[in-house]
């Protein structure tokens, strides 16, 4: 039974109430506070290309409580003025994107088996070099949004990249490497050769000294056996 305070509530059922009001607020305040959505073009957020060529401008989502009519939208900044290219929805986790395209050289090409929604840009120019916003709404999240930016440079060729310093510290490491080697083969062999003369030098020891102690017993053993002369 229940025991009571003396304002006659039932202590039992007050201390749950406020347990139940804890967690309530902080799980308000977790969804209020904390950022889930997000969305990410990449450890490295841009690309060198060259002019004529077709790229991928990559873009992933991620929910730390999943997706509901997923909004998304790539644009392209032209010097301040955003340029819509393609936007799309994605009803859920297991439902692959509704999508329209609006610029005539991209492609959709993102799937929700992987939570991509990149896009692909044909026959690029010069005039393509710049910001390419990937944007996404997640209304699960009470609306919450993220955005990501990945930038094109259009070049007529792309550079060739300086070997030079990595040829040179590979041949210096290469070098040591290989010192250290042939002086410990060379240490091995000196060791090797210096105990077997050692051991040389014993056996010689040995023989030697076998030979002086038996020719001292054979004569001390020949003085022995001689009898007494008889008177």
């Amino acid at each position: 039974m229940a025991s009571k305070d003396s304002s006659g509530v039932g202590v039992c059922r007050r201390w749950t109430s406020g347990h139940l009001l804890h967690a309530g607020l902080v799980l308000t305040l977790c969804l209020g506070v904390v950022d889930c959505l997000e969305v990410s073009t990449g450890k490295i957020p841009y690309i060198e290309a060259m002019n004529g060529s077709t790229v991928l401008i990559p873009c992933t989502y991620a929910s730390c409580i999943g997706i509901k009519n997923l909004y998304f939208s790539w644009h392209y900044n032209a010097n301040g003025t955003l340029e819509r290219l393609a936007e799309g929805s994605i009803v859920d986790e297991k439902t692959e994107p509704v999508v329209t395209v609006v610029h005539p050289r991209v492609d959709f090409v993102g799937t929700t088996k992987t939570n991509n929604i990149s896009i692909l840009l044909w026959n690029i120019t010069f005039d393509d070099m710049g910001e390419y916003i990937c944007f996404a709404k997640n209304p699960k999240e009470k609306g919450r949004n993220h955005t990501a930016i990945f930038t094109l440079i259009v070049v007529d060729e792309l550079r060739e990249i300086d070997t030079t310093l990595t040829t040179i510290i590979v041949s210096v490491v290469g070098g040591v490497i290989g010192s250290v080697i042939l002086i410990m083969v060379i240490k091995a062999l000196v060791i090797h050769f210096l105990l077997g003369k050692d051991e040389e030098k014993n056996k010689e020891c040995l023989v030697s000294s076998g030979n002086d102690n038996t020719e001292n017993g054979l004569s001390g053993a020949k003085a022995d056996n001689k009898g007494t002369p008889k008177a």
